[in-house]
């Protein structure tokens, strides 16, 4: 029996009409010289008038219009959890992470990655329905379209910004991986331009070859980094450059980071490295620099004998930098339903993101604040040896 036929019952008996005269139905139609008459009407009901069939059109427009308004595309975004992976197994039946020209060792636990899937970009709209089913729906949010989305940004453009910041993430994670562990990673520090208004702007030019700092040659990313870490904010750095075949030295003035006691240059750096083992990083349809921190953290793993996840999933996020710094990233509450969704009990989170953590954690997951790969590194090994509890989390005062 179809649903029509439980909400429209046959009659119980059938109404037959002959001659002139008149019958009666078992189901209450009475027939009676050709006009039928609802038995169950109310005889004393009020006449239709033209106000009441005025206000019937207007309900019927009304509910109209606010079905079309329903369809039609708004200018928003729906994050909602993506798909996790792990990062210590396979996709597509290969290695996520695959190592050649060192030893690798087998991992018992997971290390996700984790994502979010985006409705309304370029080419692929979201309509006021979807926008108000996202606002009812806690795993998921409500941000305007160019709070995600550069105005006048295509969808093949999106894609390959996407996939450019992917491939800089790995990069990225394998060099701060590698130097983690004690690795030497030489690397050919390229000049890609300088930020406006620092005091690099307008003294260091594109395609410059960082070769000393300080005086002290640069050949890797680390010394760079090192030699900053020792400068004071403010005050003038010698930079050494190949440009054009000839070796010059550049007068820098440093700047500062608010909140931060540290000295930037403001240049962009394009580096090249010399990887001394090989780490190929195999991943579909992601895209995206926020997965570097768990590359990295896979990447530790397979090149340590100890066995750090020891059986326990672990999920995180975070960009992260040749030197090992753990980034922001956007759609955190996402990730943190994303990573629940999928098995975690624990999750890594950057520092920077600590005031959207706060408030936002699902039950049965814990979540980890780090600053630095090195932070999570020892997360990872705290939570393997079941002592996760001492760990730091996020707070309303971090």
């Amino acid at each position: 029996m179809t649903s029509s036929d439980l909400e429209n019952p046959m009659p119980s008996g059938r109404a037959s009409a002959s001659g002139a005269g008149s019958a009666s139905s078992p189901g209450g139609d009475a027939v009676d010289g050709g006009e039928v008459q609802d038995a169950g009407a109310d005889l004393d009901a009020p006449p239709v008038t033209r106000r009441t069939v005025t206000l019937g059109i207007t309900l019927l427009l009304t509910a109209a219009l606010a079905a079309v308004a329903l369809v039609l595309p708004v200018p928003y975004a729906v994050r909602a959890p993506g798909p996790t992976e792990n990062t210590l197994g396979e996709q597509d039946e290969a290695p996520l992470i695959a190592i050649e020209g060192s030893r690798t060792y087998e991992s018992t636990g997971e290390l996700r990655l984790t994502t979010v899937s985006v409705s309304g970009g370029p080419g692929y709209p979201v309509s006021a329905g979807q926008v108000v089913q996202a606002w009812l729906d806690p795993t998921r949010s409500v941000v305007p379209v160019e709070a995600i989305f550069p105005e006048e940004t295509t969808a093949e453009e999106q894609q390959e910004v996407s996939q450019a910041e992917m491939v800089s993430s790995q990069e990225s994670a394998t060099a701060a991986a590698l130097t983690e562990l004690g690795e030497d990673v030489p690397a050919t520090l390229e000049v890609a331009g300088a930020e406006p208004g620092t005091g690099a702007d307008g003294v260091v030019a594109e395609g410059d070859v960082i070769v000393s700092f300080e005086g002290a040659p640069v050949e890797t990313y680390e010394q760079l980094i090192a030699g900053l870490a020792e400068t004071e904010p403010g005050s003038d750095v010698v930079l050494g450059v190949r440009r054009g075949g000839e070796t010059r030295d550049l007068t820098i003035t440093t700047g500062g980071v608010e909140g931060e006691d540290r000295a930037v240059m403001g240049v962009y750096i394009d580096p090249r490295y010399e990887f001394p083992i090989d780490v190929s990083i195999q991943i579909e349809d992601i895209g995206g620099p926020s997965a570097g921190m768990m590359f990295a953290l896979g990447i530790i793993d397979k090149l340590t004998a100890e066995d750090e996840a020891n059986g326990e999933v672990i999920a995180g996020t975070g960009t992260m930098s040749p030197e090992g710094l753990v980034g922001p990233i956007g759609g955190i509450e996402q990730k943190l339903y994303g990573a629940l969704r999928d098995g975690a009990t624990w999750f890594l989170a950057p520092a920077g993101n600590c005031a959207e953590v706060v408030g936002n954690v699902p039950d049965g997951l814990r979540v980890v604040r780090v600053e630095t790969l090195h932070d999570a590194r020892e997360a990872m090994e705290a939570i393997g040896a079941g002592a996760g509890a001492e760990l730091p989390t996020c707070s309303a005062s971090s």
